[in-house]
């Protein structure tokens, strides 16, 4: 998703280069501290967005997961939107 986007729990926000769920919290901010280190935020890349097509969704799809179909928008989500009742 791109920022500035509205989320909700159970909602599949980006890809994990692993196979299992990696649950996150997006709206959370960085700390932001008096203390610099020499390059640490220096190599923070983000990929660009890809547009959500209704095919690239279902085929992105896993057994526990929907998609939801809106006027506006396509969007990724959980079966069961709570992360504690997914484990």
């Amino acid at each position: 998703i791109g920022p500035g986007v509205p989320v909700y729990e159970g909602m599949i926000i980006g890809e994990h280069n692993r196979d299992n769920d990696l649950n996150v919290n997006p709206c959370k901010e960085k700390k932001l501290t008096n203390m610099r280190a020499a390059g640490k935020d220096e190599n923070v890349i983000l990929t660009p967005v890809l547009p959500m097509t209704l095919e690239r969704a279902i085929e992105f799809i896993k057994d526990d997961e929907l998609v939801e179909v809106t006027p506006k928008n396509i969007r990724l989500r959980k079966t069961i939107l709570p992360a504690n009742q997914r484990k």
